[in-house]
């Protein structure tokens, strides 16, 4: 049993190590608008899905990161494009 635990402490240890060095991916975000309410909402691209229910429309164009998308946000929430 002890080997056992020896050996998961071992496994986890390499898989944090290994994705600690693998460099990440970038994946793109753009901001949909929801129609009824205004809302503005950052996208993340790498998601299988799209956003439910399907009345919304894309307001920017693809975003290399997070913080450019919210960049993108902030700017659209204090010009009135956006509500919240």
């Amino acid at each position: 049993m002890r080997r056992l635990s020896l050996f998961c402490a071992a496994a986890a240890v390499t898989i944090t190590a290994f994705a600690a060095t693998s460099p990440a991916s970038a994946t793109p975000y753009h901001l949909i608008r929801w129609h009824d309410t205004g809302f503005c909402q950052i996208w993340d691209q790498s998601i299988p899905t799209t956003p439910w229910p399907a009345n919304y429309v894309v307001v920017s164009e693809e975003l290399p990161t997070f913080e450019a998308a919210f960049a993108t946000k902030t700017g659209m929430l204090q010009n009135g494009s956006c509500s919240f």
